[in-house]
């Protein structure tokens, strides 16, 4: 089993994939979204090549709980990108990720420029890591 882990934006989808253990979430790669179907094509790429069986995307719930426009967006997206990708899809709640994300990287001093160019990646692995622990427990 090997999970891959999606933080979807309008403009860029960051990718995380598990190691084969499930243990680990390895941020991979930042995906422009182009609106002509580009990215999902990427994104199967991206499944067969590390034999992906189980996408986990992250569910922006606003700090409430509460499903916004944005969760919604999110959602219908998951289902067309499941019948695309033939693989199982997971919802999972994101909140925070990309704060933590940024946090990080400022304590690591990585500049700014640096930052918008892999913030998406790095919070698709603390969301993917966050879904692998808790099937641990």
């Amino acid at each position: 089993m090997r999970f891959m882990g999606l933080d979807y934006g309008t403009k860029r989808i960051g990718v995380a994939i598990s190691d084969t253990g499930c243990t680990m979430a390895h941020p991979l790669e930042v995906i422009e979204v182009k609106g002509d179907g580009s990215s999902m094509s990427r994104i199967k790429e991206i499944a067969s090549s590390y034999g992906i069986t189980h996408v986990v995307v992250g569910l922006p719930y606003n700090m409430d709980g509460s499903i916004g426009d944005i969760a919604r967006q999110v959602m219908k997206w998951s289902e067309e990108l499941e019948a695309f990708l033939g693989l199982p899809i997971v919802l999972w709640d994101e909140r925070l990720t990309s704060f933590e994300a940024e946090g990080m990287m400022i304590d690591f001093n990585v500049k700014a420029r640096k930052r918008r160019q892999v913030i998406d990646k790095i919070a698709a692995g603390i969301m993917l890591k966050s879904y692998l622990d808790s099937l641990g427990q």
